[in-house]
C-alpha cells in the first residue's frame, strides 16, 4: 500500500522550508507502512474571505502529495478561529468577523480546495473547529491558556515587533495559537502543514499534543508565494492575488502580468519545477515560458480545453491584436464625454484615482491612439476600440 519511507520522504521534503523534524517524519512513515495506517495530515484554513488563491495552493499541493502517497488529508475550516483572525504577520488587531460572513465564506471552501485535493472520502476529512471550540466553557479556556506563558507568546516575531512599536495587541490574539494548536489535539494530527508564517502556531500544536500525552505532530512549513506585484505575499486584502475560482481568461491574463523574475519562482513553488527544468525554460523566450505557466495554472483549475481557449483569447487580444473579435461592448451616450468618465463606464476600476493614474502612465488607448491627459474630453464613435490597462478591451456602442 505504501512506498518505502525514504521514497516518500524524498517526495515530501521537496520544496519545504523547514520540517520539525525530518527524523520524526521518517519514523512516522515507517510505522505507517508497517501498520498499513495512513498518516493524518492536517491543514487549517480560516474563511476570513470567500476566495482561496494561488498562495494557498502551495500548501494544498503538498497536502495532495501526501494523499497520492496513501495518507489522509484533514482539512480544518477554521470557522471559529476566523472570528479572531490569524494575527500572523499582522501589524494591528483585526476586527472580529461576524458569524454570518464566516459562514458565507466557508460554504465555498470545500469546492475550491477540491480543485487541488483528492476529495474521495477515504482521502479527505473535512472538519469545522467550531465543533470543539464553540462548546468550551470559560474554565476550559483557562485550562487551555495555562499551557503557555505570556513570555512564550511574546516570542512571536510579529507580537514582539508590535510591542516594541507600541502597537496594541488584543488578548484574544494571544489565544489564537492555542486554539489552532488544540485543533491538532482533537483531530490527532500526525503532520501539520502551513506557510512559514504559521511556524509558531504549528509548534504550539506539538507542545499541546505532548501535554495531552499524544505523540507530537511533525510540522512542515512551505514558502510564502509572492503576489502579482512580486513584493508582498499574495493576499486578498492587498489585491495582488489570483483566485482559484476566477474565470480562465482572468487567471491567464493576471499570470501574464507578472515579472519575468517572479515567473521563475512561481514555476518552482506552484508547478514543482526543478532548477534544471527552469534553466531549460530560461534558454527559450520568456514570453513563451510565461504563456506556458499561465496555461498550466488555468488547466489545473479549469481543465485543458479552458487553458487552450484562454491562451487563444490572450493571443488574439494582445499578441495578434485582433481586438475587434475579443472586445466586449461598452454602451456610452452619444456626444462628448470626459476620458475618465468613459473609462469608468467599463466598471473595471475601483476609483477615478486609479483611472487617472493609468491614463497618465499611458495605459489608455482609443483606436490605438494613446491618451495621457485625464482632463481630455472626446466624442467617441461607434465601433472604436477602447483599451485601458492590460486586460480591459471594449468596443464602443452609442446609446441614445
Amino acid at each position: 500500500m505504501f512506498r518505502p519511507a525514504d521514497e516518500q520522504l524524498k517526495i515530501l521534503c521537496a520544496g519545504a522550508v523547514q520540517i520539525e523534524t525530518v527524523d520524526e517524519l521518517r519514523k512516522k512513515l515507517e510505522e505507517s507502512r508497517a501498520a498499513h495506517r495512513p498518516l493524518r495530515v492536517k491543514l487549517g484554513m480560516d474563511p476570513t474571505a470567500p476566495d482561496i488563491h494561488l498562495g494557498h495552493t502551495v500548501v494544498l499541493r503538498k497536502m495532495r502529495e501526501f494523499q497520492d502517497l496513501g495518507h489522509k488529508a484533514v482539512l480544518i475550516i477554521g470557522d471559529y478561529t476566523a472570528m479572531i483572525g490569524d494575527p500572523s504577520g499582522k501589524t494591528r488587531t483585526r476586527p472580529m468577523l461576524a458569524p454570518e460572513a464566516i459562514k458565507r465564506n466557508a460554504e465555498t471552501y470545500f469546492q475550491q480546495a477540491g480543485k487541488v485535493l483528492d476529495t474521495a472520502p477515504d482521502k479527505l476529512e473535512i472538519r469545522y473547529n467550531s465543533e470543539w471550540l464553540a462548546g468550551m466553557s470559560f474554565a476550559d479556556v483557562l485550562r487551555l491558556a495555562s499551557h503557555m506563558t505570556a513570555a512564550q507568546i511574546l516570542q512571536r516575531r510579529d507580537f514582539k515587533e508590535r510591542l516594541q512599536n507600541d502597537v496594541d495587541i488584543a488578548l484574544s490574539e494571544f489565544l489564537y495559537p492555542l486554539m489552532q494548536g488544540w485543533d491538532s489535539v482533537v483531530v490527532r494530527a500526525d503532520v501539520e502543514l502551513g506557510g512559514t508564517d504559521q511556524l509558531f502556531n504549528n509548534l504550539v500544536g506539538r507542545e499541546l499534543q505532548r501535554d495531552e500525552k499524544q505523540e507530537s505532530q511533525v510540522v512542515m512549513v512551505m514558502p510564502i508565494l509572492p503576489g502579482l506585484d512580486g513584493v508582498q505575499k499574495m493576499s486578498k486584502s492587498l489585491g495582488n492575488y489570483i483566485g482559484v475560482s476566477e474565470p480562465p481568461n482572468e487567471v491567464f491574463g493576471k499570470a501574464m502580468s507578472i515579472s519575468d523574475e517572479l515567473m521563475w519562482g512561481w514555476y518552482e513553488m506552484l508547478l514543482g519545477k526543478t532548477q534544471a527544468e527552469i534553466a531549460a525554460l530560461k534558454a527559450g523566450h520568456p514570453m513563451e515560458a510565461k504563456k506556458t505557466l499561465a496555461a498550466a495554472l488555468v488547466e489545473r483549475f479549469h481543465g485543458a480545453e479552458a487553458a487552450q481557449a484562454a491562451r487563444d483569447h490572450f493571443d488574439n487580444q494582445f499578441s495578434k491584436k485582433k481586438l475587434d473579435e475579443v472586445a466586449e461592448p461598452l454602451a456610452v451616450p452619444a456626444g462628448k464625454i470626459g476620458l475618465i468618465e468613459l473609462v469608468e463606464k467599463t466598471g473595471a476600476f475601483k476609483s477615478r484615482g486609479d483611472i487617472r493614474r493609468i491614463i497618465q502612465e499611458g495605459g489608455v488607448q482609443l483606436d490605438g491612439q494613446k491618451l495621457t491627459d485625464p482632463k481630455v474630453v472626446i466624442e467617441p464613435r461607434a465601433g472604436q476600440i477602447l483599451r485601458a490597462g492590460k486586460r480591459v478591451v471594449r468596443k464602443i456602442e452609442l446609446a441614445g
